[in-house]
């Protein structure tokens, strides 16, 4: 099968095409090399929520699972070594995507959810899952929290190539870019270098209009402004971006050879059935950006996508629409920090839902 036009196309924008998802199936099929060689996929996000579809649906995990269990090891432990090893696997698929573009070839694991609050067990776990998959093309996700803010800044200093996850606001996302060009500043200080270290800040996309879309309906507001909160947040996000990233503060790390943390738009795939299946593809295309979708969305534009409005120029309008949303009544700092609890409760809950699994599975494997 030849390369996707419509996605080789979309690549040539400037967009990195992620999948948003990850299975230990996926990967043994060569579904993912597939994705790879015909649909531009460049890197893969995961999250609890993917591990723990992926590992009650396959019986891909049992002989690991048993050795885990005659070995006797802790839940933790074979939670973290069954996901390290997908992770593993998935960057060495990647390998030669990550030498032949330099940025790309990525694969994120995330920190356990139940940490979010807590900023020195975020950093700790940060190091342990950074040398426990062992490999220079991860990523490890860490939650945008206030709590996370400082863990992000130690792992960057430490030399670990960062996820940033759970972006909502464009204040807490100008914080995560602080936090990314501080880390930089104190690695660079304790005379460490800044080649290799990469970061990408994921912005979440969908779920603000879903959330918005619901308060603008109870509040009788203008349906026009429906479906347009997200676009615009996230259109707004590329502009700090580009601010940030074009200081005299940024420009003196670049010097050193540090790399830009690039936005990485998240949450994708539309909640809404009324709305285009390819809405938050087409109008975020924009240079030095990725977009990580589930595998139904990247087919639905591979087969149908074609590029919107350049995001800049959209800023105008997209400053023109929170304007709107906000005067219509919407508490936008209270959506928000709703999504990121959100967030991060549903992430805990499928922790949890993953952790009971493998339990129940080592205890079947004794």
């Amino acid at each position: 099968m030849a390369p996707n036009e419509t996605l080789t196309e979309l690549s040539q924008a400037g967009v990195a095409v992620w999948l948003d998802d990850l299975s230990r199936d996926r990967i043994r099929s060569g579904d993912l090399q597939s994705l790879v060689d015909d649909y531009s996929v460049v890197g893969v996000t995961t999250n609890p929520t993917i591990f723990a579809a992926a590992i009650s649906a396959s019986d891909s995990y049992d002989d690991q699972v048993h050795a885990l269990a005659v070995r006797k090891v802790s839940v933790e432990e074979a939670l973290r070594t069954i996901t390290a090893a997908d992770v593993r696997d998935a960057c060495d698929l990647l390998a030669p995507v990550a030498q032949r573009t330099g940025r790309d070839g990525r694969v994120s694991l995330e920190v356990a959810p139940g940490l979010a609050h807590d900023t020195d067990a975020t950093a700790a776990e940060a190091a342990h899952l950074w040398w426990l998959v062992d490999r220079p093309n991860l990523f490890i996700k860490i939650p945008a929290t206030r709590e996370g803010l400082a863990a992000i800044s130690t792992s960057i200093a430490a030399g670990i190539s960062v996820n940033v996850t759970l972006i909502f606001s464009l204040q807490r996302y100008r914080a995560v870019m602080d936090a990314y060009l501080s880390g930089l500043e104190q690695r660079a200080q304790d005379g460490g270098s800044l080649a290799g270290i990469e970061s990408v800040a994921s912005f979440f996309v969908s779920r603000v209009d879903t959330e918005i879309d619901k308060r603008l309906e109870k509040s009788g507001a203008d349906p026009s402004l429906k479906g347009k909160a997200a676009l615009a947040n996230a259109q707004l996000a590329y502009q700090a971006y580009q601010e940030v990233f074009s200081s005299s503060r940024w420009r003196a790390l670049a010097a050193q050879g540090a790399r830009t943390q690039r936005p990485l738009w998240a949450s994708t795939g539309v909640k809404n059935p009324d709305y285009p299946d390819t809405l938050y593809i087409s109008n975020l295309s924009a240079p030095d950006t990725v977009n990580t979708m589930p595998e139904k969305t990247l087919k639905a534009y591979a087969n149908h996508g074609s590029p919107g409005q350049p995001i800049q120029q959209a800023f105008d309008e997209a400053a023109q629409v929170m304007k709107s949303v906000a005067d219509a009544g919407v508490e936008l700092d209270d959506v928000f920090q709703v999504l990121e609890d959100e967030g991060i409760g549903k992430f805990a809950d499928s922790w949890d839902e993953l952790t009971e699994s493998v339990r129940s599975e080592l205890e079947d494997k004794k």
